[in-house]
This record gives C-alpha cells, structure tokens and sequence, in this order.
C-alpha cells in the first residue's frame, strides 16, 4: 500500500505551483535585511519571528481588506532592482528546498516603480534572480523550473505597458499575463487595448476573478479577457447546486476545462469560507473540475506547497491519486511549451511519484 499522506511523504513529492505571489512569500528575515538597507522604518517588528507571526495574524482576520495591507510592507522592500534580484532568487531556492519543480510566480512589476525604478529594470531583476536561484538549486540537486507571469493592477492604468512587457520578455522567462487587485468595481476589460494586444501577440494570460467577488467577475474574466485559467476562480462553487446540478456558467467552466488556480488556506483566511473543510476544493475536484491547488501567499498565510496539499488531504480524505492528479492538471496547464511540459511530466513528475508508492512498499 502507498505510504500515507502526511506533511513529510508530500514533501518529497514533485509539486506543480500555479499561483504563487513574489510579493507574498518573502523571507521575514530578508524583509528586515532590505528595510534596513533602504531605511524603510515603518516595519510592525523588528525580528524575524515576530514579523512572521505578524503577517500571519494579520492575514487571517477573515477580511480581504486586511489580507490585501500586509502587501505595504513587503512592497516597500523591493523598490531597488537588488531587492527584487534577491527575494526572486531566495523565492526560487525555498521553492525548490519545497519539492516543487515547475512554478509561475507571479508579480505586478509597477509595484516597484515608486521611487524611480524603471519598469523594465523590475521587470529584468527578477528574472534574473528566478534564473540565479534555479542554478544554484540545480547544483544542490533539487532543481526547479520558474517562470514569471506579470500582473498589472486592476485599479491602475498600466495594462498595455504590462502586456507590452509579456510580450517582450516572453522568451526570457515571462510566461503570461494577471490581472490582480480589487476585483469589485474593475473589470477585466476595463482596458480592451491591452486584451488586444495579448491576443494579437498570442500570449497567455491568467486573470484574479472568482475570490472576493461572484460569478459575474468570472464570466467577464472569460468573455471580457478570454482569461485560460482563473485565478483563485472558487466562486464558481456558487453555481453548484446541493445535489451536484451545475449553472450554466459552471458548466462552461467543467466541460471547457478552465483550470481553477485554487487556494484553499487563502480563502478561507479573506472570509470566502469560514473553514478549509467548508471549501468547495474536493467538491469542484469530485465534479470534474479543472481543480489545482496553490499557495497564494507563503508569508502571508504561512503555507507550502507541501502544507496546503496535505492539509487539502488530510481534511478531504485525499489519496495519493488525488494529489498526482491535480499536480498533473496544473502541469498541463502551465504556460511553457509542450515540448517542456511533456519533459516535466515523463522524466520529473510520474518517475517521483511513482517512487514515492515504490518507496512505500519496500516501507521506506
């Protein structure tokens, strides 16, 4: 029989992270680092476990609102290209360290121009730190693949400078396109020139709807910015019935095969559901759902890819073929070439859980 799903069995899994926020997982101690060489002072604590615990707090007040503030702060540390070099490269060893092995990790770039930066230079220092933090967890043997998606903020007037950006950095690790930031009173097609521009170009985009706000965020992230997957896209729970009968928007989304980017800790933490065993995770799964499970922000709620499967598992009664199944969703879905993903999956991703159940016969 497969060794049981624990914390320690899924850490030794190869992980596929859809949705994952640079911004949101920063190191707390690297957060001290760089306030303190940008002189950044306005930090709730001023030592590394207490700052952590203080994101965590913060974050889970069951308020979006709340959840969305703790950003200030790691936003301030990462206005000089040396700070974003920095937490992209340690974002891409810790994720290894995780025994994940393909990420997207996604950043909204304008976020770092308020002193100065240049866009492209934000742009430019991450990628090169995703690129120096895989080398290095290639040479210590746990070797990761991350690529970049690009967000531009829903409330702000830089999509067609983002989309230009996907466009132009797209062979040098940017894989797509985000819309992030308040759903409620900004709609995905709110600048139809940027949408244009990715379709013209043939980029990928992914698009934040579905979390604080109802199904119709969804439909116009699907209509409005003909978005591939959705991010978070859990509110399309509300549209299935007790009895399993689906509307017609959830039934576009199952039989399309939109991939929903879930994050079961995230939402429970902004309020969306009042506990993970509440979540509609296992539910949509069970439905036929294109379900894959994230981390969303690993500072902010304190998670892993390896903790947020297996508390996923251990609550909703989840098997080892639950687990590799939404890995290989997420795989298929990931906005690489197929060439990779094919590469990923026949050489990475089946050979280690397949040593995982060899493992675990032979009681190791």
């Amino acid at each position: 029989m497969p060794a049981p799903l624990t914390h320690e069995s899924i850490a030794r899994a190869p992980k596929v992270l859809l949705h994952d926020h640079l911004d949101g997982g920063v190191r707390p101690s690297t957060i001290l680092e760089l306030a303190d060489e940008a002189g950044y002072r306005d930090l709730p604590a001023s030592d590394a476990d207490a700052l952590g615990r203080w994101f965590r707090e913060s974050a889970d007040s069951g308020s979006l609102v709340r959840y969305l503030e703790t950003f200030a702060h790691t936003v301030a540390v990462l206005q000089r290209p040396e700070g974003l070099h920095r937490v992209a490269r340690e974002c891409a060893l810790d994720l290894a360290a995780d025994g994940v092995v393909y990420a997207e990790v996604r950043y909204a770039p304008e976020l770092s121009t308020a002193g100065g930066l240049a866009i492209e230079a934000a742009v430019e220092a991450m990628l090169d730190g995703f690129a120096a933090g895989c080398a290095e967890a290639a040479v210590s043997g746990t070797p990761v693949r991350v690529t970049a998606l690009l967000c531009a903020m829903r409330q702000a007037d830089r999509w067609d400078e983002v989309a230009g950006l996907v466009v132009r950095y797209r062979d040098a690790g940017v894989v797509g396109f985000d819309l992030a930031g308040p759903e409620i009173g900004f709609p995905p097609d709110r600048h139809p020139s940027a949408i244009a521009l990715l379709d013209d170009a043939g980029a990928h985009r992914t698009i934040h709807a579905g979390e604080a706000a109802g199904t119709d965020s969804i439909r116009a992230a699907l209509d409005g910015a003909r978005a591939e997957r959705l991010g978070h896209g859990v509110r399309i729970a509300d549209e299935v019935s007790a009895d399993g009968t689906l509307g017609e928007l959830a039934r576009r989304v199952r039989d399309e095969g939109v991939v929903l980017e879930l994050a079961p800790s995230s939402n429970v933490q902004t309020g969306a559901y009042p506990s993970l065993a509440e979540h509609p995770v296992d539910r949509l799964r069970r439905l036929g759902f294109a379900v894959t499970v994230n981390t969303d922000n690993r500072l902010m709620s304190g998670v892993s890819a390896t903790s947020e499967l297996a508390d996923v598992a251990a609550v909703h009664g989840w098997g080892w073929d639950d687990v590799q199944t939404v890995t290989e969703r997420a795989l298929a879905a990931a906005f690489v070439g197929e060439a990779e993903r094919a590469a990923l999956l026949a050489d990475v991703v089946r050979p280690g859980f397949a040593a995982l159940r060899e493992a675990s016969v032979r009681g190791g």
